[in-house]
């Protein structure tokens, strides 16, 4: 065999198990669902990077037998929506997976004990809290540790933002939720139906501000209350 055939060969062979490979772990990731592809814990995380390190390798290795590289990822996914069902039917596996979620400032109080059980030292603690817009300890009631690794925090109640309702302000149920209508100049007929506007509607929005036809737009939305938010206008 010469060169040119062995890099012919190679090609063709490499197509077909990227391919397949592709295909393949897209339905799988259909079927674990998007609880899977959100990485939720540290378990989804694994068993995620795991499936995609089986298809890199059964794509771009060509020593890799393919047969069994593609059986290993199919009984990895299976083993993760088996995995996935016996969490959600028994309190104890989902512990064993997931483990569960850590108090690590409880009543404005340290605990002391989550933190060397989690090895989070106090300039980690500190930073989480600081991606939560908190910036001093003092103003934390609860912090708990969330078993995907994210700290979620409850404030003090005097640290807390005021609400509508703590000032006595209207505070009416939204009507619609933000949603495009117009974008690079076409309506998109799908939201309009399942929102149940009419063009006329659409038309008596873009004349109060002073536009005479969609294709003017570049991007306009609806917003909660039933306007029309108008972005920006095309050059036309």
């Amino acid at each position: 065999m010469n060169i040119d055939e062995f890099w012919h060969l190679a090609f063709w062979e490499m197509t077909l198990r990227t391919v397949i490979s592709f295909i393949v772990l897209l339905i799988l990731a259909r079927f674990m669902g998007k609880k899977q592809v959100s990485q939720l814990t540290f378990f989804h995380y694994v068993t995620g990077i795991t499936i995609g390190s089986i298809a890199a390798n059964l794509a771009g290795e060509s020593e890799t037998p393919f047969l069994n590289g593609l059986y290993g990822m199919i009984l990895w996914a299976l083993l993760t929506i088996v995995a996935n069902y016996l969490s959600f039917k028994s309190k104890k596996m989902r512990v064993m997976l997931d483990d569960k979620p850590i108090i690590v400032i409880d009543k404005g109080k340290i605990v002391e004990g989550s933190l060397s059980k989690l090895r989070l030292n106090f300039n980690e603690l500190n930073m989480m809290l600081r991606e939560q817009s908190v910036f001093s300890m003092k103003d934390v009631n609860y912090a708990i540790f969330e078993t995907n690794g994210n700290l979620s925090v409850m404030l003090k109640p005097s640290e807390e933002n005021a609400t509508k309702k703590d000032v006595k302000a209207a505070s009416p149920l939204p009507k619609y939720i933000p949603t495009e209508i117009i974008t690079d100049g076409k309506v998109q007929e799908k939201n309009m139906r399942e929102l149940n506007l009419t063009d006329v509607w659409l038309t008596q929005q873009l004349e109060q501000q002073g536009i005479g036809r969609p294709e003017q737009v570049l991007y306009a939305e609806i917003q909660t209350d039933g306007s029309l938010y108008v972005n920006s206008l095309k050059s036309v």
